[in-house]
Order: C-alpha cells, then sequence, then structure tokens
C-alpha cells in the first residue's frame, strides 16, 4: 500500500505506522484475533490507520504464526517478530529495522487493541512534524474531574507550546479551589524520528518510570521532549474480552465517514 504526503506539503518526512499484534496477553491471549462485526480486530486497525494519507505503508508487527497467518490471509502487509520483546515500543523498533526506515521518517506506534482508531487522530499526531525539531509526539484531549480520578486514566500537562512536562496517574495539576483546572488525559498514541525511536529503546528504565509503571517517562526523565497534540476523539481500547460487546455496540453506531 502506497500513500501520498505531499497533503503536508513538500518536505514532510516520510511516516510509517506499525501495529504492534502480541498473541499472550496475560488478560486476553489471542487479543488481535478476537473477531468484532465479522472481522479480527487487527483488521479493523490497520483498515482505520490507513485511511491516514500522510502513511507510505502500515505493517503489523506480530510474534505469533497464527496472527501472521490471519494478516496474510486479509493481504494486510505483516512482519514476523521477536517473542521476548519488552514492551510494544521495542517490537516496533524491530519492525522499523526490517523495515529499513530512514533516520529521519516517523513511525507511528498504533495500539493495536483500538478498533475504534480515527485516522484524524493519526494526522493530528503526525501535524508537529512539519517542525523539524519535533521528535516525538502524542496525543491528549480534555477530560472532567470523574476522569482525572481513574488511576487508570493517565493525565499529562504540557507548556504553553505543546512540550510535555509530566504525565500522572494522579490527578495532575493539583485540584486548590472550586473553579478547578482544565484536565487531560492521554491517549497511548506515539510519533517518533526514526532516530528518536532508536535512541529511546536503548535507554534504561528510569526511576520515575516505574514509579508511576509508564514508559513514556522514561524520555522525559532523559531530556527527550515530547510534543502533545490534542484531539477531540477518544479511543476505547479492548483489554477484556467483555469488552468487545461495548466496542461493537460503538461501531455499529458510528457514521460512515472516514476521519
Amino acid at each position: 500500500m502506497k500513500m501520498t504526503t505531499d497533503t503536508l506539503g513538500p518536505g514532510f518526512p516520510e511516516c510509517y505506522g506499525i501495529i504492534p499484534a502480541r498473541y499472550g496477553s496475560s488478560r486476553f491471549p489471542g487479543k488481535p484475533l478476537a473477531m468484532i462485526l465479522g472481522k479480527p480486530m487487527f483488521l479493523h486497525v490497520f483498515e482505520r490507520a490507513s485511511k491516514c494519507p500522510e502513511f507510505s505503508k502500515v505493517v503489523v508487527a506480530t510474534d505469533d504464526p497464527r496472527i501472521h497467518r490471519a494478516a496474510e490471509k486479509q493481504d494486510v502487509p505483516v512482519l514476523l517478530t521477536r517473542k521476548d520483546h519488552p514492551n510494544g515500543t521495542s517490537r516496533v523498533m524491530e519492525a522499523a529495522r526490517m523495515l529499513k526506515i530512514p533516520e529521519h521518517a516517523v513511525v507511528v506506534n498504533i495500539q493495536g487493541d483500538e478498533p475504534l482508531l480515527k485516522a484524524s487522530m493519526i494526522r493530528s499526531l503526525l501535524l508537529p512534524f512539519t517542525d523539524d525539531s519535533v521528535e516525538v509526539t502524542t496525543l491528549a484531549r480534555e477530560i472532567d474531574r470523574g476522569e482525572a480520578e481513574r488511576p487508570d486514566q493517565v493525565k499529562v500537562v504540557f507548556s504553553t507550546s505543546g512540550r510535555a512536562l509530566y504525565f500522572s496517574r494522579l490527578p495532575v495539576p493539583y485540584w486548590r479551589d472550586e473553579n478547578g483546572p482544565r484536565f487531560f488525559g492521554h491517549i497511548g498514541l506515539y510519533a517518533f524520528r526514526m532516530r528518536t525511536l532508536r535512541r529511546f529503546v536503548s535507554l534504561k528504565p528510569t526511576f520515575l518510570e516505574k514509579a508511576e509503571n509508564l514508559e513514556q517517562l522514561r524520555l522525559l526523565e532523559n531530556d527527550l521532549a515530547i510534543h502533545v497534540a490534542l484531539t477531540p476523539h477518544r479511543c476505547f481500547g479492548v483489554d477484556r474480552p467483555e469488552d468487545i460487546e461495548r466496542v461493537e455496540a460503538l461501531l455499529a453506531s458510528e457514521k460512515p465517514v472516514s476521519q
């Protein structure tokens, strides 16, 4: 699949989408193959990501021959990677090496359990790379206080220029008076320059990363800036089998638009 990047102007870097699809989820083994409205979950994610016109290529990176065979059956580009990766970012790095992605190009780590992903979210993630100084981007959306108080909803605070200051499972910033702050919930999509992705996976886990159990803090602790792009959309990830019914209902109710 070859897509043009000229929608963001000449000189915009090549962009690649990589969908890590691990079979052995502890809470939901075989999750990428879970059927949602008659299609495996990885196919929903691939089809939606492929609608982003900035991508030169979108591939699935898996550790399991069953997922590999299913992807080939659907004519989805797929790479078979090692089983011993500690996280999805490491698997994305192996796939990026296999694809021989140039150092200045942009690699998007697309969560394979987000079948409600919108192509416009990926485009928001990529737009900051019109600035050559941007090395890493991620997404956030405004959330209410109730959502901010949930530890599983990661929060992010950022500067006026969009540079991430901190990510936390606590509701940051602190709610000091009745008016209260604006909270922004982090959405776990990341885009990296290839050179920065290579550096990131070479770094050891850091103190704050281990304290919060948030991999992105490794970047901040090593003075690697993350640009936060805002989106009005939210994702509904599939973590457990019981999430399938909710996602199917949301998919069935969607308006038939590509973005």
